[in-house]
């Protein structure tokens, strides 16, 4: 019997019901998450690095219940049994952030009063809220227990074990592909829920990995960085190559000349990926993999293409011009405007924004970008706050690399992302108020 290689092997995901192991394993990590915060936070946010990717959702009551959540709960739980956090969280910079954050939450949650289906804005609401706490757990964390170590060696062995899951689908299929005349090339995706969502991981994994690596080079992280620059640029995600070099520019920039010796592993990683590339150039016997041009895919995976999503999300913004047609309606709303057969969001957060709360969750969206940026605005000129710590380069430019992805991508509505970008952040804005 011979076995046909299959490069695209589609996912069906359904809805997995709480049962009582599911349950029982939420409960262990719950109580682990919160024991380890309350003996060393920064065991708590090594844990909450490690369950991020890992989500084991199951369904209860219309939620869904992650890993990363029980973790998070603990998280929180073992930080109440440490003094001085509210006094911690007046910082400037934590003010400013939370400020957007805040402000986003309620903008999300107003859209409550135009939404035709109230279900997904309050799921909006409460992932924005999730993120929020998050920020502020792992602020608070670090700033109680500022150990590295135990952070970055989960930052590197959850970077190895998303690469590892996404080059194994280059021989077992991936969960989307490029589809060149007859020839099928294979588009990783890992634990990740696609290969734009694995790219925009790999860009905050690679800003962590790679900062530190300026710094403190050992063969974990250098290891953990090799692996995730290949798989990123295995995704053959174009904006994700934009994210994954302004990455390396911030890097190179904080560096100097010894970035180049620093970041071997990753120019190696990426040199890795290109021949990867290469080969599936001469298996498709075109260089269309590459994908230099801007016409958009023949085969969009049943997504639509970012055409007819972006016109869809003008005509919304245009008929509910103040607050849209409620957070997370987008998807559902999408055969009124004339995509059918479509469900997926607008492929760019603002136009989501614009889409799903009007101009004020576009400018509340603005708003927090521009909040995270003013507060890491003196890293980025006063060279004894680059140096204080790699957290401090690692969020701005794990920053600016989604921000930018995400003209045309939305990543944030998926929590691996989501959660990943906000727990850097935290912890660069707990190594920034530490060493100011």
């Amino acid at each position: 019997m011979t076995l046909a290689y299959r490069p695209v092997i589609d996912r069906f995901v359904a809805p997995v019901p709480l049962d009582p192991l599911a349950a029982v394993l939420f409960v262990a990590a719950f109580v682990a998450a919160a024991l380890l915060t309350a003996r060393r936070p920064a065991y708590g946010v090594a844990a909450l690095i490690l369950s991020i990717p890992f989500d084991f959702a199951h369904e209860l009551a219309g939620t869904t219940i992650t890993l990363e959540k029980c973790v998070l709960v603990g998280v929180v739980a073992g930080l109440a049994t440490h003094r001085g956090i509210p006094a911690l969280l007046r910082s400037a910079p934590v003010r400013l952030i939370a400020g957007g954050l805040t402000a986003y939450c309620i903008v999300c949650a107003l859209t409550l009063l135009d939404a035709a289906h109230r279900g997904p804005a309050v799921r909006e609401t409460l992932k924005a809220f999730e993120y929020a706490v998050l920020f502020a757990a792992a602020f608070a964390a670090y700033r109680i227990d500022p150990d590295d170590s135990p952070i970055v060696v989960a930052t590197a062995v959850a970077a190895i074990a998303v690469a590892l899951s996404a080059l194994a689908q280059e021989i077992a299929g991936a969960p989307s592909g490029l589809y060149v005349g007859a020839a099928i090339v294979p588009r990783v995706a890992g634990l990740l829920e696609g290969p734009n969502q694995l790219s925009a991981y790999c860009a905050i994994a690679t800003a962590a990995l790679g900062a530190w690596a300026l710094v403190r080079r050992n063969a974990l992280v250098e290891s953990a960085l090799a692996l995730i620059v290949c798989a990123d640029v295995l995704t053959f995600s174009r904006a994700g190559l934009f994210g994954l070099a302004i990455v390396a520019a911030v890097l190179f920039a904080v560096g100097g000349r010894a970035a180049l010796s620093a970041l071997r592993s990753g120019i190696a990683g990426a040199a890795l990926g290109a021949l990867g590339c290469a080969w599936w150039m001469v298996y498709a016997h075109t260089p269309g993999v590459l994908r230099v041009s801007l016409q958009p895919s023949l085969y969009a995976g049943g997504v639509g293409n970012r055409d007819e999503l972006w016109r869809a999300a003008w005509a919304m913004w245009r008929e509910h011009p103040i607050l849209g047609v409620g957070a997370g309606n987008y998807e559902l709303e999408l055969a009124r405007y004339g995509v059918r057969g479509v469900r997926t969001h607008a492929n760019s957060w603002y136009l989501q924004s614009l889409a799903e709360g009007g101009l004020a969750l576009f400018m509340a969206t603005v708003g927090l970008v521009t909040a995270i940026f003013v507060a890491f605005a003196r890293s980025l000129w006063l060279p004894r706050l680059r140096a204080a710590s790699p957290w401090v380069v690692a969020a701005p430019a794990a920053s600016l690399a989604l921000v930018l992805h995400q003209v045309v991508d939305y990543l944030v509505f998926y929590p691996k992302v989501g959660a990943a970008w906000w727990l850097l952040v935290g912890l660069g804005a707990a190594a920034l108020t530490l060493r100011s």
